[in-house]
């Protein structure tokens, strides 16, 4: 069993103190409720509730595994507990003002803890843990390169083999996400994001990746159906000289890179291969600019300002689906932070992974343009998903 070593998580706990302390100064207690968060500072996945003290010890509070977190954990204070109203013994100064993530913690869930301790006031503790997540230690990316090399494989090697005239995007999606699983990918796919679902990712033939999509990303997406708007339709076949895009996240040992890639069935008309080409360059000026010190907002109002009306009809979504980024963040969940967007303003530092994704609609096409994910280096972004950006032709 692969463990979270206990320098790991000493780091992240000593990192996510110190930025609250930058953050939110007047801290004193922050709690967490999320499994994800609690795994990235435990090592371990239970249903608990996990206690940051700013000058005294951490406890994890498990109600459900305790012995599986015995057994993975190298969290340093684990203990059991059956309610809410067993953590008293174990904290001894409860401060008026509790640290909670906001974006993760039902409202009920809250309500109910705190009627065993009356907190009066309750502030966020995101901006703080999103950013000391987003810094990726050298355990952290030895994951997400493995990621990021089984994307490469995926889409470079495996992807035109499977294409077949008159498959459905579904059939193709599940033989697509079998291949994956066989060489790593660990089929879940993490969304952070209230209300975000993804299954596999984006799996398009033609003018389906236009298609009208409520997840927030720049991609069409119709889906197996109105309660199911996610991995491939059922009806819609492929068929010679057709556009395929394929936007999957890629998972390993829970880290996750994203990346794109374009297909065309047959000869690329150069209209297609030209507006492509122009969204690989804007890749490749955004990821020349991924270094320490610059903020996302800079690289984002940069970018938007060298582009024509021309070129922006369509670009990052097709009408009502157009975003206002050109990349996020990505590590325990797909969508992380920071986003290359207006708002973020806080610079960039070494070794935090970006996905970056310009993409433009073609009316009767689809969705052209190109994702892949880079780690943030003096020397600016490091690809580690491939660097074959071209439309790949497949003849069927």
């Amino acid at each position: 069993m692969i463990k979270t070593p206990k320098d790991e998580l000493q780091r992240r706990l000593k990192m996510f103190k110190e930025t609250m302390n930058k953050f939110a100064p007047e801290w004193e207690l922050a709690v967490f409720f999320d499994k994800i968060n609690i795994f990235y500072l435990t090592g371990t996945m239970q249903n608990g509730t996990l206690f940051i003290q700013r000058d005294d010890k951490p406890y994890f509070f498990i109600r459900r595994n305790f012995d599986r977190a015995l057994a993975e954990s190298e969290f340093e204070n684990l203990v059991p507990i059956k309610s809410f109203r067993d953590i008293n013994q174990y904290i001894t100064h409860l401060p008026k003002t509790v640290h909670i993530s906001k974006d993760s913690t039902p409202i009920s869930i809250f309500e109910r803890f705190n009627s065993y301790f009356n907190f009066e006031k309750v502030e966020s503790l995101d901006l703080a843990i999103n950013y000391t997540r987003s810094i990726k230690s050298e355990y952290e990316l030895e994951f997400i390169v493995k990621a990021g090399e089984i994307h490469r494989i995926t889409k470079e090697d495996i992807v035109p083999k499977l294409l077949v005239e008159g498959m459905t995007e579904f059939d193709f999606a599940r033989l697509l996400l079998n291949e994956m699983l066989k060489i790593g990918h660990h089929g879940i796919t993490r969304i952070k994001s209230f209300n975000g679902e993804l299954y596999l990712g984006n799996i398009c033939f033609g003018e389906n990746s236009n298609y009208f999509n409520s997840f927030d990303g720049p991609g069409g997406l119709k889906g197996v159906c109105p309660a199911v708007p996610l991995f491939g339709n059922r009806e819609t076949r492929l068929e010679k000289n057709m556009l395929v895009h394929v936007d999957t996240a890629c998972g390993y040992m829970g880290y996750y890179t994203d990346k794109t890639q374009i297909y065309y069935t047959g000869k690329t008309p150069n209209k297609v291969i030209d507006i492509h080409k122009q969204c690989v360059a804007i890749q490749n000026k955004v990821a020349e600019m991924l270094k320490p010190g610059i903020t996302p907002q800079e690289i984002y109002n940069n970018i938007m300002a060298e582009l024509d009306n021309d070129f922006l009809n369509g670009f990052m979504g097709y009408k009502s689906n157009q975003v206002k980024f050109l990349g996020h963040g990505i590590g325990l969940n797909v969508d992380e932070f920071p986003a290359i967007a207006k708002g973020f303003d806080i610079p960039l530092e070494e070794n935090m992974v970006i996905a970056v994704e310009p993409k433009k609609s073609i009316d009767g096409i689809g969705m052209v343009g190109i994702e892949n994910t880079y780690i943030v280096t003096k020397n600016g972004g490091k690809c580690i998903t491939g660097t074959n950006y071209d439309i790949i032709e497949v003849y069927l």
